[in-house]
Order: C-alpha cells, then structure tokens, then sequence
C-alpha cells in the first residue's frame, strides 16, 4: 500500500508540471485571435470578418468575368486574385467596414486592394447596419456560387510561389491577419 506521504507530493509535482506548461503555451499565443487562416472568422471591433475563399480569377470564364467587370485584362506577368468576405454586425449599431485591404507575400512584397465596379464587390470603407451582414442578404453576391462579397488585387505571377499570402484587414483592435489557402 502507498503511503500517503508519497502520492501527495507526487500529485503536487504533477500538478506543477501541468501549470507549468500551459503558462509555456499561453506565452507565445495570441489572446485576441486576430491572426487566423481562411475560414476563421476574426473580430474586429465589432465586426466578424471571415474570409470564405480565396484563388486566381479567370477572365475567360463566365463567372470569373463577372467578379472582373470594368477591368482591362491582367498585364502580362500578373494575374487577377479575388478574396471572398463574410463580414457580420452583431451590434446595436452601424459600424464602418475596413477601407483597406493588403496582400503581403513570403518576400514582404505588398499589394492593395483594387477598385472594383462589379455587383460582387465588398463595400471597402462602407457601413454595415446594426444586426446585418456584408453582403446583404438576398444581394447579387450573397446569392452567387462563393456567397461572399469579393476584394479583388493584381499579383504577379510570382506571387503565387511565394506564400504563403496574408491578407491585412485593418480595423478597431486589429488589424487582422488571414493567411490565405492556395
């Protein structure tokens, strides 16, 4: 039979060792979750941004060509990429959306966001309404095949190579990164 005089500073010891490695695990962590990889949402004040999908666009394909309306075909050497947001507004109030957005390489090469005529462009600096969602239900890009408003960049061809690629979303508390699945 084992002496109680034995377990208790074994459990003691145990104990330590478990307070001990969570401490170690909590250092490097980052509490606020404001870095995150596509299909994570991430708060932002109180805003929810979730990047749904992510990949290069295809002018020669239908629903591609839509995503790319008003745009001149890509220079050669580039691309067009196209970053699909959910964002919610879960507050009592208005709240302003991002009214940036950056795409930063491996090699800490930095892209912004382009202007976008299409009926699938996220409202860049818009507002969302308390309660609501971006983008609006029933909406052209809610209803489309990604159901995500999209930020739309030229990268160059190298960029794919050199990933991975973080999306920079600006905001109260942030600014947020995803890290994009290509």
């Amino acid at each position: 039979m084992t002496s109680p005089r034995r377990i208790v500073p074994s459990l003691l010891a145990a104990a330590a060792l478990v307070l001990a490695a969570l401490a170690l695990a909590a250092c490097g962590s980052d509490e606020e979750g404001k870095d995150v990889v596509e299909g994570q949402p991430v708060e932002l004040g109180e805003l929810k941004y979730n990047v749904t999908f992510s990949r290069f666009l295809n002018p020669s394909d239908n629903e591609d060509a839509a995503y790319l309306t008003g745009k001149e075909e890509a220079p050669p050497g580039s691309a067009y990429f196209g970053v699909f947001l959910e964002v919610q507004n879960e507050s009592e109030e208005p709240q302003e959306l991002a009214d940036s957005f950056t795409i930063t390489d491996a090699d800490r090469q930095t892209y912004d966001a382009l202007e976008s005529e299409s009926l699938y462009a996220f409202p860049v600096g818009g507002t969302v309404e308390s309660q609501e969602q971006i983008p609006i239900l029933d909406s052209t890009p809610q209803q489309g095949p990604i159901e995500g408003s999209l930020v739309l960049f030229e990268l160059p061809d190298s960029a794919s190579e050199n990933r991975p690629l973080i999306l920079s979303i600006p905001g109260e508390d942030g600014p947020a990164t995803v890290t994009l699945d290509l």
